[in-house]
């Protein structure tokens, strides 16, 4: 049980208003309100700057048995968290527990404290998640106040634009160079590719095309980020213009929509978008289904351009959720192969990619 217990409120913009018990920190919150069905997971899924600017409902009704552990990187990744810091602004649950494990260095609660981000317990998270999904996605704030006062249009601001790397950061190995565009990565992308063996070049998000060329890369990987990839018109274009240089290119997430965009597809947002580490795709071209893990509020929709080719689909309402563009030696995965948490479905996205890069070196000797 929390240590400080104040009355708060959940208000969302259509007037809904759902009374709790603050924890964490005692300030107010305002961003997008979405859910997350996951059972386990929630520091991963705290510190993933894909949920820069949301506040995040997950529906699992006790949060936080087994506490925080003490950052652990190797090789100058993190390996059980997927940034720095909490990037929600602001957390929903059921009932908040300060459980702990042998691992853990402090309590949830004690975490959102130390970060200045509030929580609010005591919600019916799954009566929420359901009018979410009848509703739709829409603002909130969490306040000592029944009143929704006017927030910023989560649509319109490049949070790319504050979790991105200002500068390029090197990480060595035996292998050949990938160069990493950053929109927000969640470190778990890092570590998968570094356990491949290949050296990584992470690049900002503003990075051009001749910044990323000059370092020589054998591979190019676009990676997950917050917000709305509509306002990523120049990201877009540097896409397309690597694009044509046919070096084996991955798109996660974020990085699957600026592909879709650079190659005429239609991005829109969902209504309440996926968010879950047990969701369904399938593999079209074997039919065989993976489970994998799921952070994202936009969709590519619309006519498929000649050459793309869809490679997966949600089982649920049929999503596209990957495609592959032979003549660009293209692969992209709108779910998240590196699944922290969740299953190892996903990573023969990550050896479809390895394949290409070494296809393409081969092809350079």
């Amino acid at each position: 049980m929390s240590e400080r217990n104040d009355a708060a409120y959940l208000v969302l913009e259509d007037g809904s208003v759902y009374p709790g018990t603050r924890f964490g920190s005692h300030s107010d919150a305002e961003g997008e309100v979405v859910f997350t069905t996951s059972m386990n997971g929630y520091v991963e899924s705290l510190s993933d700057p894909s949920y820069k600017g949301q506040i995040l409902a997950i529906t699992h009704p006790l949060v936080g048995n087994y506490g925080v552990p003490e950052k652990i990187r190797r090789n100058g990744i993190l390996t059980n968290f997927e940034s720095e810091d909490i990037q929600v602004s602001g957390l929903i649950v059921g009932e908040i527990t300060n459980g702990s494990e042998w691992n853990s260095e402090k309590s949830l609660e004690r975490w959102l404290d130390d970060e200045n981000v509030p929580g609010i317990s005591g919600i019916d998270t799954r009566a929420l998640a359901l009018h979410i999904r009848e509703k739709g996605t829409m603002a909130g704030i969490i306040s000592s106040s029944k009143e929704f006062n006017k927030v910023r249009d989560y649509e319109s601001i490049n949070f790319v634009d504050m979790v991105s790397i200002k500068q390029p950061l090197i990480y060595e190995n035996k292998g050949p160079r990938i160069a990493v565009i950053d929109y927000g990565l969640k470190e778990g992308i890092l570590e998968c590719i570094y356990s491949m063996g290949y050296s990584i070049v992470r690049l900002p998000h503003d990075a051009t095309e001749e910044q990323v060329l000059s370092y020589d890369p054998m591979g190019i990987v676009l990676t997950n980020g917050p917000g709305n990839p509509l306002l990523l018109s120049r990201e877009t274009e540097t896409v397309a213009k690597l694009m044509e240089h046919n070096i084996p290119v991955l798109g996660i997430c974020l990085g699957h929509q600026l592909i879709a965009m650079a190659s005429g597809m239609e991005i829109r947002k969902m209504d309440f978008g996926h968010r879950a580490i047990n969701k369904g795709v399938m593999e079209l071209h074997t039919g065989k289904c993976m489970i994998t893990t799921h952070n994202h509020g936009y969709a590519v929709f619309g006519d498929v351009p000649d050459g793309v080719e869809i490679s997966h689909v949600s089982l649920d309402d049929r999503t596209i959720e990957g495609m592959t563009i032979k003549r660009h030696n293209v692969i992209t995965a709108q779910f998240h192969p590196e699944a922290r948490p969740g299953t190892k479905d996903g990573f023969r996205i990550f050896e479809l990619f390895d394949s290409a890069v070494k296809g393409f070196i081969s092809g350079k000797r």
